[in-house]
């Protein structure tokens, strides 16, 4: 689960919930496949599609240099009718 970072929740993602769909934080390297495989296995859940995509990097200065964020990908995970993820419907309502 290492290539997992957090749950994501905002808005857009608690409205998605409603849809089955659960939005993940992961590693920038992370394949489609590596991230399916994990939610299916850690969460015994069946995927059936799969969104990504990269967050804009954010500037940071450092006195004199300009340096960024850490880059990472968001992804949107929907669920097979039936299953969902207990522990983040849990803490949302």
């Amino acid at each position: 689960m290492n290539g997992i970072k957090y749950a994501v929740f905002t808005d857009k993602s608690i409205r998605l919930l409603a849809k089955n769909q659960y939005t993940f934080n992961v590693e920038s390297g992370s394949t489609r496949t590596e991230i399916k495989r994990w939610v299916e296995l850690f969460f015994d859940v069946k995927v059936i599609a799969m969104n990504s995509y990269r967050l804009p990097i954010k500037g940071r200065r450092m006195r004199p240099i300009m340096g960024h964020t850490l880059h990472y990908k968001r992804m949107i995970i929907t669920l097979q009718p039936g299953y969902s993820i207990l522990p983040l419907r849990k803490k949302l309502f």
